[in-house]
């Protein structure tokens, strides 16, 4: 994966910037590749593409894994040793790269996207990689996504790494949240009306529960693309229990299971819940 993108570097790093203002090629480590392919946890029913392909060594390192890869280039030269890379590598019929300003490009098809561009870069394809489809994973190497935090962060030792202070190489990992806010409504069997009151902030939830009127403790929640899992505890019908609700979004509806644990014991119901707004 390269450090290349289409904007002018940052002041601080001026004397790296080509005169067109592009940044030049630099790879990442095998290991760094391979810790990045790992933590994303890419396999045979992945399309992964690559903002910035470079040598193209994370797409054929996706292909060796079985998934198809595609790697967005915008130096032909390096589109062109990539092609070769991946003929020699015999993954070519996964591996495929293209001459493109990754900008204007479509990677909605993309189960994960990988990237080792720069903080300003990160930041103006947040918007577009937030609209990508939830449960993408994104994977950046060094740099990360200002506000919106990573589901996972890994610091490795790289002493092959060309860039940076003591040879150390940073991983991050999103998984694209799904859109959860509002006020659900619930009717569980035996237990009447639940509402649940979420607020959202990426994948970060601030949520409260209430069940026949009354409110309970909640805790644990937490959002991993359009998967949801929360706790509620508190006494619903003079019953006082831990109700564990975990679920898949499908539009304005959440479908799965609780799990309510009690002095007698447990038992599972079906869950779902309709969002009014």
């Amino acid at each position: 994966m390269a450090l290349a993108c289409l904007l002018p570097y940052a002041a601080r790093a001026q004397s790296w910037a080509w005169d067109d203002g592009s940044v030049p090629f630099v790879a990442s480590p095998e290991e760094v590749v391979s810790h990045m392919l790992g933590i994303a946890d890419v396999g045979p029913d992945d399309f992964l593409i690559d903002l910035g392909s470079g040598d193209g060594r994370i797409v054929i390192g996706a292909a060796r894994r079985g998934a198809r890869a595609l790697g967005f280039e915008i130096d032909p030269a390096l589109v062109e040793l990539a092609t070769e890379n991946a003929r020699k590598a015999g993954v070519a019929e996964r591996a495929r790269f293209e001459r493109r300003d990754f900008f204007e490009a479509d990677f909605g098809a993309a189960t994960v996207v990988t990237m080792y561009l720069l903080p300003e870069v990160n930041l103006k394809l947040r918007p577009k990689l937030l609209a990508l489809k939830p449960g993408t994973r994104i994977v950046s190497h060094d740099w990360d996504m200002g506000d919106w935090p990573a589901d996972e962060m890994l610091e490795l030792r790289a002493p092959e790494k060309s860039l940076g202070i003591g040879g150390r190489s940073k991983i991050f990992l999103w998984v694209v949240p799904a859109e959860v806010r509002g006020v659900w409504t619930s009717e569980l069997p035996d237990y009447g009306t639940w509402r649940f009151r979420i607020a959202q902030r990426y994948q970060e939830l601030d949520v409260s529960v209430s069940a026949q009127g009354r409110e309970l403790v909640t805790r644990g929640a937490l959002l991993r693309g359009a998967r949801i899992k929360l706790i509620a505890t508190g006494t619903v019908l003079d019953r006082a229990a831990h109700h564990l609700f975990e679920g898949t979004l499908e539009g304005d509806r959440i479908v799965g299971e609780v799990t309510i644990s009690d002095g007698a014991g447990s038992r599972k119901l079906p869950w779902t819940a309709i969002r009014s707004f």
